[in-house]
């Protein structure tokens, strides 16, 4: 009876059964990770298409500074270097450097915009304002794609780590991904004062 009872639930037909849905589960398994895995992707994406405006208004706000600016120099060549090192990192995808690149070129611009109000006359100028309230808007919707980027690779990371989802994971070799973050300086004030004291 037993032995009857195993060959029956053994049959071709009845492995078939518990097969199909198994593989079935696993697809889906598969595809939902698939997805979360693109959703950090697409907000990186949404992240280079930010820094490629605020890297292409930056030479524009710089080459305004430089007229008024003599003094200057240190930190516009500062914003140069930092631009440079943003655009390569944000390249080659190296999340790591672009988060070490990212805080250096904001507290550049910080430590500029808070030099200009030294200048009366660039303070003043149009384009001046313009470039400035533009890069300014840059630097939020960065911070806010920053954020849903970092929620993107979170969200990621804990499913290739749940039990279901980790057998998949590591079987298809699904890695973990690396938030954005900057260094902690970012998270403080500036000192205006002492900004204008190092002139």
């Amino acid at each position: 009876m037993f032995f009857e009872l195993l060959e029956k639930l053994f049959s071709t037909n009845n492995i078939l059964w518990f097969v199909i849905p198994v593989l079935i589960y696993l697809v889906m398994l598969y595809n939902s990770l698939v997805t979360v895995k693109h959703n950090a992707t697409k907000a990186f994406a949404n992240i280079e298409v930010l820094l490629k405006q605020r890297h292409d208004e930056l030479p524009k706000l710089i080459a305004i500074c430089k007229q008024y600016m003599a003094h200057e120099k240190l930190t516009l060549e500062q914003i140069i270097i930092a631009r440079s090192r943003v655009e390569k990192a944000s390249k080659t995808k190296d999340i790591g450097t672009l988060g070490q690149a990212e805080s250096s070129l904001r507290n550049g611009l910080d430590r500029l915009f808070a030099l200009s109000e030294a200048y009366p006359d660039l303070k003043a100028d149009q384009q001046f304002k313009h470039i400035q309230n533009r890069v300014s808007g840059l630097e939020n919707s960065i911070a806010d794609r920053r954020e849903f980027y970092n929620e993107a690779v979170n969200i990621y990371n804990i499913r290739i780590e749940q039990i279901p989802e980790v057998i998949v994971a590591r079987l298809l070799n699904f890695q973990p991904l690396r938030s954005l973050e900057f260094a902690a300086e970012e998270l403080s004030d500036i000192d205006i004062d002492a900004q204008f004291a190092s002139r």
